[in-house]
């Protein structure tokens, strides 16, 4: 995981644009996952707790339980942020989490949708200020981090 994959522009741009959303980071977690519920509704039979299963995205959405997860995702996001410039420094954790994804029944197609779902709680968040080279430096700083996720899906898969 190489943070020269990413200018110094571009790595600036994303904390300029993160700055502004992070100020509420629930409000866009929630735009986040109900994008994703929007785009590939079955993922909400992934979450349950305490062997309750959700009806739908609406009850998932508005579940203590499930904020603490949307929450969760905003820290790692924060976290890839925050490391900028020692992407590296979070090679394990996030291998981590892709085995964790993997073991949970996420399909690493479903990357692409979180990574659309996050593009469109960035627009939603910033409107104008979310410009083509945002957009951008968004997309490539979210490849590396699929990728190091992947990693670790792949990884747990061939120890089935």
């Amino acid at each position: 995981m190489e943070s020269g994959e990413l200018s110094q522009a571009e790595k600036e741009l994303i904390q300029e644009t993160w700055e502004k959303v992070s100020q509420n980071p629930q409000h866009h977690g929630i735009v986040l996952f109900t994008r994703l519920f929007d785009l590939e509704p079955d993922l909400v039979k992934l979450f349950h707790y305490n062997s309750a299963q959700f009806r739908g995205a609406q009850e998932c959405l508005s579940s203590p339980d499930f904020l603490q997860h949307v929450s969760k995702v905003m820290l790692v996001i924060d976290a890839a942020v925050n490391s900028l410039e020692n992407l590296p420094s979070l090679q394990e954790y996030l291998t981590g989490l892709g085995r964790k994804h993997q073991a949970v029944g996420v399909k690493t197609e479903s990357f692409n949708t979180v990574g659309e779902s996050l593009l469109y709680a960035l627009c939603e968040g910033l409107g104008p200020a979310f410009s083509t080279q945002a957009r951008q430096a968004w997309t490539k700083l979210y490849a590396v981090v699929v990728k190091a996720m992947s990693r670790g899906w792949q990884e747990s898969r061939e120890e089935e």
